[in-house]
């Protein structure tokens, strides 16, 4: 008879927010051009997070310090491990590094998970998960998490590739369509190439294609991601037919988009032409941890004060997502207008996220 005594005891911890050392244990080569790199814990750790979520990579590239972001392509129903997928790109600096320097048995610092764009805070019995090209991670995650829980939901997972050999995971989805009936699968290729059969859709998702393969597409809950073009015509194609827009999510980290880019210069000069602001409205931004404090004007970013002191406070987005330059204020009120970067619980105790924190008043900062 088995006994409490021969049971050992597993000691595990529970992934939350913030810097954690994972060691890559398996690289898969899931098509031509796309790599699956999956990490643990040298130490049990669960791996909780909500599918469709993000972790940011801490990397050293050619002497370099750099923060990227990828969506965890995983399922949190396999916790004691999460993964990425990437796509090698051409001149893409950080995917292609990963591509050729990170090998099993190499450790790295990651930062997360983090994310709005998720499953878990946007239930419904009834989704469209759709994607292209290397889009399909944060859907894929979804649907895994469904499929392993035999969650109630009815899914229709539309995916655009540029050829039948672009397809992420093509035998593991169509192994799930073929295990449940609440899996619906319909793959899209742009084209197909000399020696390659495809019998499925070809072209570019469209109305017609959209009501031939989701004619209740309208009840659905929405989650898109891939290509801004790509998610740029899902959003006009919704939009035309009057569907509820709040319904509809997508996954939206990445680079600093243009228009950002554009609104800071065109803050940068108008604070070059603005008259010189009195001593009585800067803000006072003090940094306990090595002693440094300045003033700075109204609506500059606690980051920006750090960077004129000189001090590195590590970010990724600049925009309140991924969550890498979350700082403890110990005193002190900000504006803080983040995009999903930081959980209620981080701000409770008094986190806060400095690349998007503008001090309301004098404060202090554990850093």
């Amino acid at each position: 008879m088995t006994t409490n005594a021969f049971l050992n005891p597993v000691t595990t911890q529970t992934w939350s927010n913030g810097r954690h050392l994972v060691r890559c244990v398996k690289v898969i080569q899931e098509t031509w051009d796309v790599r699956t790199f999956c990490f643990m814990a040298d130490q049990p750790v669960l791996f909780f997070f909500k599918p469709g979520q993000f972790v940011t990579l801490e990397l050293e590239i050619e002497g370099a310090p750099i923060m990227r972001s990828y969506t965890i392509s995983s399922s949190p129903s396999v916790p004691y491990s999460f993964s990425i997928t990437v796509k090698r790109v051409p001149g893409g600096k950080v995917s292609n590094w990963l591509h050729d320097n990170l090998n099993e048995g190499d450790q790295l610092p990651v930062h997360g998970p983090v994310g709005l764009f998720n499953a878990i805070d946007f239930p419904s019995d009834k989704v469209l998960l759709l994607s292209g090209g290397v889009g399909i991670t944060p859907v894929m995650s979804m649907a895994r998490w469904f499929f392993d829980t035999n969650g109630a939901v009815d899914m229709c997972f539309v995916h655009s590739a540029r050829t039948p050999k672009d397809i992420i995971y093509h035998r593991e989805l169509r192994h799930m369509a073929s295990r449940i009936n609440n899996f619906k699968l319909h793959l899209i290729c742009e084209k197909y190439e000399i020696g390659e059969t495809w019998s499925g859709y070809r072209g570019y998702l469209n109305q017609k294609m959209l009501e031939l393969i989701a004619p209740d597409f309208m009840e659905r809950e929405v989650f898109c991601c891939g290509p801004t073009p790509y998610m740029s015509a899902v959003k006009r194609l919704l939009e035309a037919n009057g569907f509820d827009m709040r319904r509809y999510h997508e996954e939206s980290f990445g680079a600093t988009p243009p228009e950002a880019k554009a609104d800071a210069l065109e803050h940068a000069a108008e604070a070059a032409d603005a008259p010189e602001i009195p001593a009585a409205d800067l803000n006072q931004v003090e940094f306990v941890s090595t002693g440094k404090s300045i003033r700075v004007a109204p609506g500059e970013t606690v980051h920006a004060a750090a960077a004129k002191l000189g001090l590195h406070i590590p970010k990724a987005c600049g925009m309140g997502i991924c969550g890498t330059c979350k700082v403890m204020k110990t005193a002190g009120e900000v504006d803080m207008e983040h995009n999903g970067g930081i959980t209620d619980e981080d701000v409770a105790e008094g986190y806060i996220l400095s690349c998007c924190s503008v001090p309301k008043g004098d404060v202090v900062i554990d850093y």
